[in-house]
């Protein structure tokens, strides 16, 4: 599809919170602007939660867990409301699609999956108000009758990043809303318009007042969501750094927490891997979302005499990618989502240079592109493992090439990270593959290609974060385990 004529945000009130089931006026008068990381204009501007903002926010969602009617519907009364959540998103496709591209430069042809794809997540977290156990008798060690009860953990801080915000909405507040708990969404300052999209379909399909409350707040104040003692758990996607001090803060209060956080992911490759496919299918993942994704395949491990091969395979492919508007249907990887992340990136880049690996290509700005926030798909090989650009997340579309001894190196390459999201393995053999994915320290390893799969589980280890989103282990996090010992069988016994 061609880019609008018509850029004026498909938003109704982008100048009030949604919060206790109304779309309440700020406390002030402050304003994020976003801006169109295609053509650096203004796109529209969202009204800035102030501390009264958030205080207001917290209030309702502790009023409707305490007090409402949400925590004591049945699983299958709440299911309802997520069908119709979901089913809402799904007719929003077109406003998404329109939304997500300018502010973080995702392709328009993907951004058009994202309606659809929360749908999905609603149904299958409604569809376990049926399947899941939420209470099971438990042979107690005296005499007596047990039972173990999954409860919802209370009111939930859900704080959202911008490269991917639809779905890690979805991913947060689905499970979060058929346990039971009541939600304080903060959108981020760069991308708020799909929460103000959830919020307007909830109040569209009759959500109860408070169950899902939609703020827009820059760091300052978005650490009193984590701070406020009225918050029984943060669930947090961002950086590592961002993290820690997330972490440091809930531990003060030991309220529960779940981050999902950096990565700087490894392809293992195997000496009987083929690389004109490894290069291909390597350098088309790192166009999704212009490399502005946690788990994205970055440090590229292979053997010392097929690393050249390799390096000339990858630059390449990637030299081959045209960069453009994200709303041209010939564009294969748009721009960076705002101004700051380009300088960090070609920041990153003029580091490698300088620390001696060797730039393969890209490396700056596309010649064709004066405005908007582009950067060219860019290769390093040589790269050594110690070294700024193989350490640290770039966040961006730059890939790593790092000559390893053997396959127990590369193992060892791979795993020396503080981070653990993703990785994996090329080779033609599949035993091979899970022989590797099992010495490889991360949450999820592919098999020839990048894999993710919310549907299963995503996380991740070591430093790149505590727990786990979608699936059933993506409901757990949200649910407190109680232990309930009778003198007796109730009549009724579990529910």
């Amino acid at each position: 599809m061609a880019l609008k004529d018509d850029t004026t945000a498909p938003i109704r009130h982008a100048d009030r919170f949604y919060i206790g089931g109304e779309w309440v006026t700020p406390s002030s008068d402050a304003t994020i602007d976003v801006i169109d990381s295609g053509t650096e204009e203004h796109y529209f501007s969202v009204a800035e939660a102030r501390e009264a903002d958030m205080d207001r926010a917290v209030s309702a969602a502790r009023q409707a867990f305490d007090e409402g009617p949400w925590p004591r519907m049945t699983h299958a009364q709440r299911a309802e409301y997520l069908r119709a959540l979901g089913a809402g998103l799904a007719a929003r496709a077109e406003e998404i699609g329109q939304i997500w591209p300018r502010e973080s430069g995702v392709l328009h042809r993907i951004a058009g999956y994202a309606g659809p794809g929360a749908a999905g997540t609603f149904d299958f977290y409604a569809g376990l108000a049926d399947t899941f156990e939420w209470e099971r008798e438990a042979e107690p060690s005296q005499p007596g009758f047990g039972l173990l009860v999954r409860e919802p953990v209370g009111v939930v801080g859900a704080i959202i990043p911008w490269n991917g915000p639809m779905a890690l909405i979805s991913y947060k507040i689905a499970p979060a809303l058929i346990a039971g708990c009541t939600v304080v969404l903060k959108s981020s300052p760069e991308a708020p318009g799909e929460g103000y999209l959830v919020a307007e379909v909830a109040e569209e399909i009759g959500l109860p007042p408070g169950v899902l409350n939609v703020v827009t707040a820059d760091r300052e104040v978005s650490e009193l969501l984590v701070r406020d003692p009225r918050v029984d758990k943060i669930t947090f996607t961002g950086s590592t750094a961002a993290g820690r001090r997330i972490a440091s803060l809930c531990g003060e209060r030991i309220a529960r927490v779940t981050l999902e956080l950096g990565g700087k992911s490894a392809a293992v490759v195997l000496d009987d891997a083929d690389l004109g496919v490894t290069a291909a299918r390597l350098a088309q993942a790192e166009c999704m979302m212009t490399g502005q994704v946690c788990s994205s395949l970055t440090r590229i491990v292979v053997s010392e005499h097929r690393h050249d091969e390799l390096v000339d395979a990858l630059a390449s492919a990637f030299s081959q990618v045209k960069v453009g508007n994200q709303f041209d249907p010939e564009s294969q990887m748009g721009p960076l989502a705002v101004s700051r992340q380009r300088d960090r990136v070609l920041g990153y880049i003029a580091k490698g240079v300088a620390e001696g690996a060797t730039l393969a290509t890209g490396g700056g700005r596309p010649a064709h592109l004066d405005k908007g926030w582009f950067v060219e798909p860019t290769v390093f090989g040589n790269v050594d493992n110690s070294s700024t650009i193989a350490r640290d997340e770039i966040f961006g579309p730059v890939l790593s090439v790092i000559p390893a001894q053997d396959e127990h190196d590369a193992v060892a390459i791979a795993n020396d990270t503080i981070y653990g999201l993703n990785a994996s393995v090329f080779t033609t053999d599949v035993d091979r593959a899970r022989e590797v994915a099992g010495q490889l320290r991360a949450g999820t390893v592919g098999h020839n290609s990048f894999r993710t799969d919310f549907g299963i589980a995503f996380g991740g280890f070591k430093q790149s974060g505590i727990g786990r989103e979608g699936g059933t282990e993506g409901l757990l996090p949200f649910l407190e385990t109680k232990t309930v010992i009778l003198e007796e069988r109730p009549p009724s016994g579990p529910r």
